[in-house]
């Protein structure tokens, strides 16, 4: 490899390039080259969209789904009335924070449970995994001047820009500094707007502490335009863009008066997983799209644009990190004969057809304020065909004592362990 891993806060140079310091262990290089910082899996089809995951009534035969009519998910408490088991997992809190939204068909609706192992509420630092958040809201501000996610800003497809948030390498002339790209999308959302999206804008999630006011980097990406053209070339907007992070009066310091220990954008498993949720199930579950977006700018989000060879996969899709799919596959081939023993990538593509998807965004560091060493998966899984089609949003966070680069390594082992607990009693625990 020849590029460097951004994470929010960190620049943490991949294996090769660190291969020289002595605080490195062996183990741990091996695994942030092999899985940590490595380009994600693929399925051998990728012609699976998101709005046609094919799944059935797969889940626990007992177990209690909920459609988002009888949630009512538009009004304060939704999170009471769904349909949930939070200490579902026998994760410890010790090891790790995980929630899962399981989704299954109920007649001609999408119904979800909501599966954790009772850390659901607690607060954390996101790191770069809450950058769709940063995404979504700024192509939503964008929507007001009729303007979406297929344009571009100067020379930049904005498709390109959100392609390398994810991948962390250059797409296009997006030149991969994903910390820089996030802050600029920030600064054209708002602090405000991203915030008041997780309260009485859309999610309305009942902790008020929630909000998105830091960013990512003091580098702020700079298109040299505030001119945004859409795709198609017919329209034009000029888009009010704060130039520094600071200039936002939305905007909040790490360690602001009002800051925690978990700085200036504190989210829970809960708030990340449903704000994927919805944007995943925006065309099948209509009363709880994101109100400012339509279906093409989240298709950006997910895919990207794979319109040429130099683009063979874009948006979350291009998400970095293996823990997750490595996890889904151990599980998959307990459950499948013939599998067992078998890579990640053939066990995935064994079991659905080759159509399976992972659309994830990965978020990681060290943090001196909390003295310890961090990462956090964000994703929405796909698979046809096994068990009748399952589709899911996780979200899951571990951390291990010791603010170093070498620990981030060591929390994503241990989110990994986290990850193939839940997966096995997701998939496993709830065959038919």
């Amino acid at each position: 490899m020849s590029r460097a891993i951004l994470f929010a806060g960190l620049v943490l140079l991949n294996a090769d390039a660190i291969a020289e310091q002595a605080d490195w262990q062996p183990a741990n290089r091996l695994y942030d080259r092999e899985v940590l910082s490595a380009p994600p899996l693929l399925p051998a089809h990728l012609d699976q969209a998101k709005g046609a995951c094919d799944i059935g009534t797969a889940g626990m035969a007992d177990a209690e789904y909920r459609s988002a009519e009888e949630v009512g998910y538009g009004r304060e408490g939704w999170e009471d009335r769904v349909a949930a088991n939070w200490t579902f997992f026998n994760v410890s809190p010790y090891l790790g924070k995980v929630l899962v939204i399981d989704s299954r068909r109920q007649g001609d609706a999408m119904a979800f449970r909501y599966l954790a192992n009772g850390t659901h509420r607690d607060l954390y630092e996101p790191w770069s995994s809450s950058k769709i958040m940063a995404f979504t809201a700024a192509i939503a501000a964008v929507r007001q001047q009729g303007i979406g996610a297929d344009a571009m800003v100067g020379d930049y497809r904005v498709a390109d820009l959100v392609t390398s948030v994810n991948s962390y390498a250059p797409h296009g002339k997006a030149d991969g500094n994903s910390n820089a790209i996030s802050s600029w999308l920030l600064n054209v959302a708002g602090r405000d707007n991203v915030t008041a999206l997780f309260h009485e804008r859309w999610l309305r999630m009942a902790d008020p502490r929630i909000r998105l006011r830091g960013a990512y980097a003091s580098l702020v990406f700079d298109p040299g335009t505030t001119t945004w053209r859409s795709g198609d070339g017919d329209r034009e907007a000029e888009i009010a863009t704060y130039a520094e992070n600071a200039d936002d009066p939305g905007y909040q310091a790490y360690r602001c008066d009002d800051c925690g220990l978990t700085g200036n954008k504190p989210m829970t498993t809960l708030a990340q997983a449903e704000w994927l949720k919805r944007l995943a199930t925006h065309d099948t579950v209509p009363s709880t799209r994101h109100p400012g977006l339509e279906s093409s700018d989240i298709d950006v989000l997910l895919e990207g644009r794979a319109d040429g060879p130099d683009r063979p996969v874009g948006g979350m899709r291009a998400g970095i990190g293996r823990m997750l799919t490595r996890a889904m596959a151990d599980a998959i081939a307990v459950d499948t004969p013939g599998l067992a023993g078998k890579d990640a990538k053939t066990v995935l593509d064994s079991a659905t057809d080759g159509r399976w998807s992972a659309w994830q965004k990965l978020g990681a560091g060290p943090s001196e304020t909390r003295g310890a060493s961090e990462v956090v998966m964000l994703a929405h899984v796909c698979l046809p065909g096994y068990q009748g089609g399952r589709a899911f949003t996780v979200a899951a966070q571990a951390g291990v004592p010791g603010a170093t680069e070498e620990n981030v390594s060591v929390a994503a082992q241990q989110l990994e362990q986290v990850l193939a607990v839940a997966m096995r009693q997701l998939l496993v625990g709830s065959k038919q």
